[in-house]
């Protein structure tokens, strides 16, 4: 009898245990980050980042992004990758779009490809970029858009997926003019091999911070060992002195529970007309 007890009680555990890692899923948290001394948004450029929608295992509405976000003044979206794992999730990208153009971005919105994006191919890999480029979205594939951000240079630096080996840094920093260098790329892994390549701040995903992180993010150990080894899962980090920021993501991979992480949107107050390594992050 003690026995049964023992292995009900178990499944109970486990059943409220994942119950609890799907609700988490819903669960989206902002996150105010910035970077560099501007402690009241002047002379600064306020980013928006989403990543890692991953549609298929998405639990967060495109009305819940736009609530959660509304009320908020943003000047550039950054969307770092991994849209999508199949070609009939297209048509689910189109909602979430459209409330991010609801937000007026006051500098556009751009994007990367993750390597969840590349499991396409040919047509209907065109046919995602289509998607985003109809809704007012810039794709970046190794390459720079250079916008003036109250009268400053801003490089928006898109550098394609490391992961996959598309990466192509050189070609990517061949528009760069003299100003802010904002670089867009899915795997932060790529940070220490731009020793030679100044950013400004790097924005990446991938990780999702561990997304079953316990007792640790055991499944990271194959999509990362430079990073990981140093406990760079989530957050903000420097690199050399140069700072960067791996988002959680919105969405899930695998099993559609989260474990000691959130579905992250983040919001990045970036101090123009540089970032120096002297200045620290901190939350506003």
């Amino acid at each position: 009898m003690t026995f049964v007890f023992i292995i009900l009680s178990f499944f109970l555990l486990l059943a409220f245990g994942l119950r609890k890692a799907h609700r988490n899923t819903y669960e989206a948290v902002l996150h105010k980050v910035q970077v560099g001394s501007s402690e009241d948004g002047i002379g600064a450029i306020r980013i928006l980042q989403l990543s890692d929608l991953h549609l298929e295992k998405l639990s967060i509405s495109p009305d819940d992004v736009y609530e959660k976000l509304k009320g908020e003044p943003i000047d550039l979206i950054a969307l770092t990758g991994d849209f999508l794992d199949r070609e009939e999730s297209i048509a689910k990208l189109g909602p979430y779009l459209t409330a991010l153009q609801k937000l007026n971005p006051a500098y556009g919105m751009y994007a990367v490809f993750g390597n969840h994006d590349y499991v396409l191919q040919g047509e209907p890999l065109e046919r995602l970029k289509a998607t985003l480029e109809a809704h007012g979205c810039v794709v970046l594939q190794n390459e720079t858009k250079t916008i003036t951000v109250n009268g400053q240079t801003v490089n928006v630096i898109g550098i394609d997926d490391f992961y996959t080996g598309r990466s192509d840094i050189e070609k990517a920093y061949a528009g760069v003019k003299d100003g802010l260098n904002l670089v867009l790329t899915h795997d932060p892994d790529i940070v220490p091999h731009m020793k030679h390549y100044h950013f400004d701040y790097l924005l990446s995903g991938h990780f999702h911070g561990g997304q079953i992180h316990w007792p640790k993010p055991y499944h990271l150990a194959k999509m990362s060992k430079t990073l990981t080894e140093r406990n760079m899962i989530k957050g903000y980090h420097e690199w050399d002195g140069k700072p960067f920021y791996i988002n959680e993501g919105l969405g899930q991979t695998g099993v559609n529970i989260r474990i000691g992480s959130k579905p992250e949107v983040t919001l990045h107050l970036l101090s123009l007309p540089s970032v120096t390594q002297s200045e620290t992050v901190k939350a506003v």
